[in-house]
């Protein structure tokens, strides 16, 4: 059945308690489905990928989404809280407890071994007679016995003498798991097989001198009388095997527990990692498409500066060679004015010269006149007068008429360059403003465009105080 949680309205995270017992309720009455076949699955994340748990597995899940789970609403931890109280009254027989596999031969066997109280850690015994040709000091060696007892696995060996029958005693000690009793037993075993385990060395039969005897060290050692029980006694404890087996089990249960919620703790924090990465792989795609849009806008529009300024370039060219023309059609002008102002200076110069000869002819003809030579003499004074005035104010003329054509020529040559420096200005002001070499040059520029139409504006006044005194 497909989760029904989404119909209900959200709760709150103090309201799990009391909400758990709807979704239990349904689960006890069969709405949901959990156990299909042998496996299991979750009512509850019906869109996840995986759909078969182990009982275990799916506990850890149900526990740690209701424990806390940072991407899970409140509804959906009462939801998986029921699902783990089910699954703990419910479906408790169906856990997979697994059972330690205990070496033996036989059921009679494997009894005496569940019944017996064994020294834990388990630790073995070897006895080593010590007979004329031995070396004692050797035989006490606890690196000695490492080496020859290794395919058991032994961690440590504790060696002791004891005197009363010449004999070396050796403790060798195993992990306290599953492994260390695997080995322990399989030292006895061996010794068994040989005719030399703990009965053997009891009954001494023999010569028993020339053989070592080996047995698994229990309950019957560790309350003995001598060395070797008061060492048992000392590093080890007397443990049935049941119980050693129940905390196993227990130890192993609560590290398999453990380990199914840190792996359902982690495949939520996965799936909320994958999400924020899905989630900023999308951003990351927006802001890349935004960027190639941007770049091709800045191109376009970089495309169209480049033209525009190309144009405006032109355009000042053009107006260049207009004024160029305009310049030398008034220099040419002012050439034929000036010839028309010598043919007149030399027409003046005529007219005085026919005056003196008229002033000789009339001195020489009318002496008697003298009073009208005088007021005549007085007449030719003014008119020289007013010739020397004509040349005076010609040769000014001229010399305005050359300093205009100076001063426009300068006018002209400044509007150029104000121009130019005002289409350089406006080309540059289209790049990059944030380049600091450009921003000394602009400001260089701007300097002296103001210098330039400072002196343009000096022009212009005295061109026109010029025109006006002329």
């Amino acid at each position: 059945m497909d989760n029904s949680s989404d119909e209900e309205s959200e709760i709150s995270e103090s309201e799990i308690d009391v909400y758990y017992e709807k979704p239990y309720e349904k689960l006890m009455n069969g709405d949901y489905k959990v156990k299909v076949k042998d496996t299991f699955r979750c009512p509850f994340c019906a869109g996840k990928k995986k759909q078969h748990y182990k009982y275990k597995e799916l506990l850890a899940h149900a526990s740690g989404v209701a424990k806390g789970s940072a991407s899970r609403s409140a509804k959906q931890k009462a939801n998986h809280f029921a699902l783990a109280k089910y699954m703990e009254n419910e479906l408790a027989g169906d856990a997979d407890v697994p059972r330690p596999q205990i070496p033996s031969s036989s059921t009679e066997q494997s009894q005496a071994v569940v019944d017996d109280i064994y020294v834990w850690p388990w630790m073995g015994i070897v006895i080593n007679p010590v007979r004329r040709t031995d070396n004692k000091n050797v035989l006490l060696d606890s690196a000695y016995w490492l080496k020859k007892l290794a395919r058991f696995n032994p961690l440590e060996v504790k060696t002791l003498w004891l005197d009363q029958e010449s004999v070396v005693a050796v403790i060798p000690q195993f992990n306290s798991g599953w492994s260390g009793f695997k080995s322990v037993t399989e030292l006895e075993k061996e010794y068994e097989i040989r005719g030399c385990g703990r009965k053997d060395w009891i009954d001494k039969r023999g010569d028993w001198r020339s053989k070592a005897y080996g047995w698994c060290a229990r309950a019957d050692d560790y309350n003995s009388q001598g060395s070797i029980a008061e060492y048992l006694s000392k590093v080890g404890k007397l443990r049935s095997f049941s119980d050693i087996t129940k905390e196993e089990i227990q130890n192993k249960s609560i590290v398999v527990d453990d380990l199914a919620n840190k792996i359902a703790m982690t495949n939520e924090d996965l799936n909320k990692l994958q999400y924020m990465n899905n989630e900023k792989t999308l951003s990351l795609r927006r802001v890349l498409i935004e960027k190639d849009e941007l770049d091709r806008v800045y191109k376009q529009e970089t495309k169209k500066m480049q033209e525009l300024s190309r144009e405006k370039i032109n355009r000042i060219f053009r107006e260049k060679e207009r004024l160029t023309n305009e310049l030398e059609a008034k220099m040419n002008n002012l050439k034929i004015w000036s010839k028309q102002l010598d043919k007149k200076q030399a027409l003046t110069e005529l007219e005085r010269q026919k005056l003196d000869e008229d002033k000789k002819k009339s001195d020489v003809m009318n002496s008697s006149l003298q009073l009208a030579s005088l007021e005549q003499k007085k007449t030719d004074d003014r008119v020289l007068r007013l010739v020397d005035e004509h040349k005076r104010k010609k040769e000014e003329t001229l010399n305005k008429i050359l300093q205009l054509e100076k001063e426009l020529d300068s006018k002209q040559k400044l509007q150029m360059e104000i121009q130019e420096l005002k289409g350089k200005l406006k080309v540059m002001k289209h790049e990059d403003e944030d380049d600091e070499g450009i921003k000394k040059k602009m400001k260089k520029m701007k300097e002296e465009l103001e210098e330039k139409c400072s002196e343009l504006q000096d022009l212009e006044d005295t061109n026109s105080a010029l025109m006006c005194n002329m």
